[in-house]
């Protein structure tokens, strides 16, 4: 199954751009760099879990 790749931070709704910084957790919370760090201090606030860096999607040639 895929990571589903979320549009916006679940904290303050800031848009994510697709291949932009973001962090989640294992359940695919996802959450802005600023939010992460000073508000979650890299814990999930709905599952208790490690947020780390969200992988970046490879575009596909042509």
């Amino acid at each position: 199954m895929p990571l589903e790749m979320k549009p916006a931070c679940q904290t303050c709704e800031r848009a994510l751009e697709p291949d932009g910084p973001a962090f989640i957790c294992s359940f695919e919370c996802t959450f802005c760099a600023p939010c992460t760090e000073d508000v979650h201090e890299f814990v999930c606030p709905n599952c208790g879990g490690e947020l780390v860096a969200r992988p970046k999607r490879i575009k596909s040639p042509g």
